[in-house]
């Protein structure tokens, strides 16, 4: 369980109730009423106006929405808290190309890539040889006393582990369930097997849950175009500076080769590791070498958060914070068609806006909250949320004095699930947009339940104090789903880096990601009464006696 200074465990409406004492106990939440439908229409039309081209990573009209959610930082007297006294915290992408010279020996040859394999972008670009061992899974996660290399010895060596991760379908899971844990990420088993000494590693499917590739070289060319992506494939800088071994991965032929002369199969290896309870190491009696050479490079772009804090009062607190962040980036243009993304993040960008005006307004009359307040439009969000991960390795205000972080994502629409909607809905229920109507989904409810608490707390006592017309139907009911859902926006970085964290979300929609996700189309009314409910819930995090707790991992509700 992740433990913090000060930590009280109460319940979510006294954390509330102490928030609005802290306030004076005034009918209504100061300042709530400077977040209108019209300025958030107004706002949203600016920013996901054609004009914007998309906003895409890594382009000018990107910086442009930057540039314009600063200067509106600035006119609020935010503190700038990014690099140099400004509001941006910049950051490195990196996207992957070859550059030619691959080369894989199992003991049959040298194979060129797309011949049963292909360099793994997990890695570095390098030359590897030496003995093979099996590690089950290559996953290290000490929050669950999890290690496949315990009792392993891999100095010296070439790595072979399985892709992702024990329990993939099963709801009961100590790995998230049935979301995709961060542990089975392909650069964080690389890095773990260059920690114990491995030079290079392998990675093969997981026979035991699915099938082999069937077109390898099909495989490989979408994997490494000969052209460049419209939409590219990025990783963090920090995080790929850390490897520096090379990775592969190989087919279930070649990696039965590498087993050919020991007395157990792949198959029966792999539905070994999948029974550990702890990977206690799986292993056998590999007698083969392997040989390969890579030669990815990383190539970078630069990213760029928007960070405006509003300072605290209390001085016993003052240094605690609370985040609240949206992302501005979407996917851009292709040909003349425009991805304007008004819902996908436009409508949470706008919002932050908000809140942050609301507190700045307050500020202004003397009404600061006693812990400070962050906000944060996080780049890079479409391509693996990687502007909030940035930040989680380079926070501004050290994570243990971070108290919440309240996440913005799709807060304008309806949520609506078409019958036919394929492989973008998988594992959502058919439903109507008006069945939705009133209803915002809470995310990570399961992982802080104090916190989604005192988002409920925070919804009644607005109806109330009338601020809002009616509360919103609150649902809880995506923390454990195959949607994967859970991972899929930038609280996850808070929630896996100890924060305890939220995500309101009005749900996915068929103009998801399309060129149909337009301004016109946002639920602005809906809207106004989710912004007004995250500032609420900001206020009371930031004026309340205690704070959140966050549980442990593996605890989750069933699927």
């Amino acid at each position: 369980m992740a433990r913090f200074a000060r930590t009280l465990r109460r319940p979510a409406a006294a954390v509330a109730l102490a928030a609005v004492t802290a306030c004076g106990g005034e009918a209504r939440t100061p300042f709530v009423e400077t977040i209108t439908e019209e300025a958030l229409r107004a706002d949203l039309h600016a920013l996901s106006a054609g004009s914007m081209a998309g906003r895409l990573v890594g382009t000018p009209s990107l910086d442009e929405a930057s540039d314009w959610i600063a200067d509106r930082f600035s006119s609020l007297g935010l503190e700038p808290v990014g690099d140099d006294g400004g509001y941006d915290q910049r950051f490195d992408l990196v996207w992957f190309d070859l550059a030619g010279g691959d080369r894989l020996d199992v003991g049959g040859g040298a194979l060129a890539p797309g011949q049963g394999w292909t360099p793994s972008n997990a890695g570095a670009a390098g030359e590897a040889s030496g003995p093979v061992v099996f590690a089950g899974f290559g996953i290290v996660e000490p929050r669950l006393g999890w290690d496949d290399y315990r009792g392993v010895d891999v100095t010296g060596r070439i790595v072979l582990v399985l892709d992702r991760e024990p329990g993939v379908a099963d709801p009961a899971s100590p790995f998230d369930g049935v979301v995709t844990a961060e542990a089975s990420r392909t650069w964080r088993k690389a890095l773990a097997a260059q920690e114990r000494g491995a030079r290079g590693i392998l990675f093969v499917r997981d026979v035991q849950n699915r099938g082999d590739i069937d077109d390898w070289a099909g495989y490989h060319d979408a994997q490494w175009p000969a052209e460049r992506r419209r939409i590219e494939r990025f990783s963090l800088g920090v995080w790929a500076e850390r490897v520096t071994i090379p990775a592969a991965e190989i087919s279930v032929a070649l990696a039965e080769q590498l087993l050919a002369n020991t007395a157990v199969s792949l198959g029966e290896l792999a539905s070994a590791a999948e029974a550990s309870a702890d990977g206690h190491g799986v292993t056998a009696p590999v007698r083969a070498y392997a040989s390969f050479r890579t030669s990815v490079r990383r190539n970078v772009t630069p990213g760029r958060n928007v960070l405006g804090l509003v300072r605290g009062s209390d001085p016993e607190v003052a240094d605690e914070v609370v985040i609240v962040g949206a992302h501005h980036d979407h996917n851009g243009t292709d040909g003349e068609t425009v991805y304007n993304g008004a819902d996908d993040d436009g409508s949470g960008t706008v919002g932050v806006m908000a809140v942050a005006g609301a507190f700045a307004r307050a500020a202004e009359e003397g009404r600061r909250p006693r812990r400070s307040v962050l906000f944060a439009v996080w780049d890079a969000e479409e391509r693996g949320l990687l502007g909030a991960w940035h930040y989680t390795e380079r926070p501004v205000i050290p994570l243990d004095r971070t108290v919440a972080k309240l996440n913005l994502d799709m807060i304008g629409r309806h949520e609506e699930v078409p019958a036919d909607g394929g492989g973008r809905f998988r594992g959502l229920e058919v439903q109507t947009a008006e069945s939705n109507a009133n209803a915002i989904n809470i995310l990570g409810y399961s992982r802080t339940p104090e916190l989604a608490g005192a988002v409920a707390a925070a919804n009644a006592a607005l109806a109330e104090e009338g601020s809002i017309d009616r509360a919103l139907t609150l649902r809880s009911r995506y923390d454990n789903n195959a949607s994967n859902l859970l991972r899929r926006s930038d609280h996850w970085p808070f929630l896996q880096s100890g924060v305890p964290a939220v995500w309101f979300h009005t749900g996915l929609h068929p103009d998801y990601h399309t060129p149909f996700d337009d301004p016109e189309r946002i639920e602005y009314e809906k809207m106004t009464r989710i912004v007004r409910l995250v500032y609420r819930t900001a206020r009371d995090l930031a004026d309340a006696d205690g704070r959140p707790s966050l549980e442990p991992m593996g605890v989750h509700p069933p699927s």
